[in-house]
């Protein structure tokens, strides 16, 4: 993976992730869902606003481990469910390449499959997403940053001066 990979980026912040979440509802709040299927991590959280707004309360995970780059990409399934996905809602956060998405698409045939945001070359695997980004677009998730304190302007430009 180079560094260029990506060119553009975008910030998702705690309350547009909620707002995109209870958009995606709005699509699926008349449909009834036996369960819910969290793709961990990143569909852990999605799947808990989407289970508060459809009033779903069983929720199960699928637990994949994406090898890095010394192990050729690989994907290692560290929990699946026992079931082929008839009736439940499938959720992730983001499909990229789309290399997630396929192998728990056959893993799940029968589910219903949503992700918050979809990037074009993984988006043909997933029955429903909110929001289409650029390929080169590098997402950042709000669990994935932290606050920290700024100095304001006033004390920068005294520690800049010179006495």
């Amino acid at each position: 993976m180079s560094a260029n990979r990506y060119q553009q980026h975008f910030t998702v912040s705690w309350d547009q992730l909620h707002r995109d979440v209870r958009a995606l509802c709005h699509q699926l709040v008349e449909r009834d869902f036996k369960g819910i299927v969290a793709i961990t991590r990143g569909g852990l959280i999605p799947a808990a606003l989407i289970a508060r707004e459809l009033d779903v309360r069983l929720i199960d995970t699928v637990c994949i481990k994406s090898y890095d780059h010394m192990d050729q990409g690989g994907l290692h399934v560290m929990k699946g469910v026992d079931h082929d996905g008839d009736g439940w809602l499938l959720i992730d956060d983001l499909v990229d390449t789309g290399k997630t998405a396929r192998a728990v698409r056959d893993m799940l045939p029968k589910a219903h499959f949503v992700t918050v945001y979809a990037k074009p070359e993984g988006r043909p695997l997933v029955d429903q997403c909110l929001t289409e980004v650029a390929q080169d677009c590098w997402i950042q998730f709000p669990w994935d940053m932290g606050v920290a304190y700024v100095e304001p302007l006033v004390d920068q430009m005294k520690g800049s001066q010179q006495p």
